[in-house]
């Protein structure tokens, strides 16, 4: 899974992601180039994609934080909404495997997944290296079948946790408890202190 060629007509990148015609090409880029890659074939139903696009969008500006110095950590918040909503609607279907496929492979043990993790990890790497200066170290966790299991019948039943997977693959620490919301700064050092204050005399 290599970094795919994206390209933004206006910078910075973080603002072109959040257009409907950058986003559906950039997609459709990213399934050519898996399809090159892989040997596997795709068809996107280009109205289901665009749903997408519409319940991301709105689920990004719901928690898009206020303050600057959240917008880096914000970047990996919203490829994890991105990777959940593709997994949700599931706008693409796998049409074709090349024979003999090791289905122990993450592109052949779940095809459309492997897609669109491709996809949010590959945006969320070119907004971070374009707008933020910084470098992203995925995982060994992304080749790991086991993991790849684990993930895709976790997802099946809590689309949230793609949220925390993702994150996981990126080379990040993953919030497995409450990975739909997004935590800033601020909001992490007040949660600290309000659970400090909430636990039982003679415990700490």
């Amino acid at each position: 899974m290599r970094p795919t060629e994206l390209k933004a007509t206006d910078p910075p990148l973080h603002k072109s992601a959040q257009r409907l015609r950058w986003f559906v090409g950039a997609f459709e880029a990213q399934r050519e180039r898996t399809e090159t890659e892989t040997g596997n074939r795709y068809v996107v139903d280009q109205g289901r994609l665009t749903q997408v696009f519409t319940d991301w969008i709105r689920a990004f500006e719901a928690q898009k934080p206020s303050q600057s110095q959240d917008n880096r950590a914000y970047v990996g918040f919203a490829a994890g909404l991105m990777l959940r909503t593709l997994i949700k609607l599931n706008p693409v279907t796998h049409s074709d495997t090349p024979t003999a496929a090791d289905k122990t492979n993450p592109a052949y043990f779940w095809p459309e997944g492997y897609l669109y993790v491709a996809f949010c990890l590959n945006v969320r790497g070119l907004v971070l290296e374009k707008d933020f200066h910084a470098a992203q170290t995925p995982s060994p966790a992304l080749s790991e079948a086991r993991t790849w299991w684990s993930f895709r019948e976790n997802v099946a039943q809590d689309p949230g946790l793609a949220i925390a997977f993702l994150d996981l693959f990126a080379g990040d620490e993953p919030e497995w408890s409450m990975p739909e919301l997004f935590r800033t700064g601020k909001a992490l050092e007040l949660a600290g202190r309000f659970y400090a204050k909430q636990l039982p005399d003679g415990q700490s």
